[in-house]
Order: C-alpha cells, then sequence, then structure tokens
C-alpha cells in the first residue's frame, strides 16, 4: 500500500451555545485563515469522541464531552493531473457545552469565536466549505445519533426501536 491510497481519518469538534456555534480561524492548511469547526486528525488508538474532546481542548483549551456523531463525509484533494493527493474520511462530533468562557486560541488556531447561523450565512468567503451546511445540522433538531454510546461497547448496535420516535 502507497501513501497516496491510505486514506486518513479526522473529525470536527461542534460545540453549541445558545443557538451560536464555537469556531476556530485555522492557522494551517487547508483553509488557513477561515473560519471552521475545531478538528484534526484522529490518532492511532484513539475513538472518535476522544479524538473530538482532545482536538477541542487543544485548538481552544475548552473541556468537554463528546455526546454523538452528527454526520461523515469524505475529502478527496485532486492535483490538476487529476491524481489522488490525498482522502480524509470526516467524522463531525457533537460535543457538550460546558459552560466554559476562558477560551483561548491555541495549536492550530489563530482565534476562537462564537458565531450564529446569520452571521456565517453573511460571510461565506471567511468560512470553510460546508460549515453553514453542518452548523445548520448541529442546530436541526435531528441531533446526534446516539451510537457509538461514550463509554459502551462500541461492537454493540443499537436497536431500531431504540431509535423510533
Amino acid at each position: 500500500m502507497t501513501a497516496s491510497s491510505i486514506v486518513s481519518a479526522a473529525i470536527l469538534a461542534v460545540v453549541v451555545r445558545d443557538a451560536r456555534l464555537l469556531l476556530i480561524r485555522r492557522a494551517n492548511p487547508p483553509d488557513q485563515g477561515l473560519w471552521g469547526f475545531p478538528g484534526g486528525r484522529i490518532e492511532h488508538g484513539e475513538t472518535l469522541f476522544q479524538a473530538a474532546e482532545r482536538e477541542l481542548r487543544e485548538e481552544t483549551g475548552f473541556v468537554t464531552r463528546a455526546q454523538g456523531v452528527l454526520t461523515a463525509f469524505d475529502v478527496l484533494d485532486r492535483a490538476p493531473d487529476g491524481r489522488l493527493r490525498f482522502h480524509y474520511v470526516i467524522t463531525v462530533v457533537h460535543c457538550a457545552d460546558s459552560g466554559q468562557t476562558d477560551i483561548q486560541a491555541a495549536d492550530d488556531a489563530v482565534a476562537t469565536g462564537w458565531f450564529t447561523l446569520d452571521q456565517i450565512r453573511a460571510n461565506p468567503e471567511r468560512m470553510s466549505p460546508g460549515l453553514l451546511e453542518l452548523g445548520t445540522l448541529a442546530l436541526s433538531e435531528r441531533g446526534a445519533a446516539p451510537w457509538p454510546v461514550p463509554g459502551g461497547d462500541p461492537r454493540r448496535l443499537i436497536p431500531a426501536q431504540d431509535h423510533a420516535s
């Protein structure tokens, strides 16, 4: 297997407070200088939830507990000749709002802030691609998928009847 054939896993950590989303302005590519959710690569042996909690803490100092998966998507980056340069599968994880107010940009972030969807919608050129859609999902009634359960057995699926409304 070559390095170019490896699929990498990453997370985005989403915190909602009073209909506002915690965002960082990215210091590095991709999306350098743009506002987006804190996040990064999942380290070997780390769960999705552990990665979301770690990345949020590293980039903002915000201490939280991951609550569930909002969605997942692929990022495929191609060279001008069409060759695949990298492939990421990114999982978006909803994290609890601990009420913490001392939030500071660190690591891969140069700034932090709380944004409404209206602010994101009004400044698309300053936002990471897909941020509006992911923010809309995070603020929707759909919420996070209740699996994997934090601290639970990740091999145990939640029966369909437990999802019935």
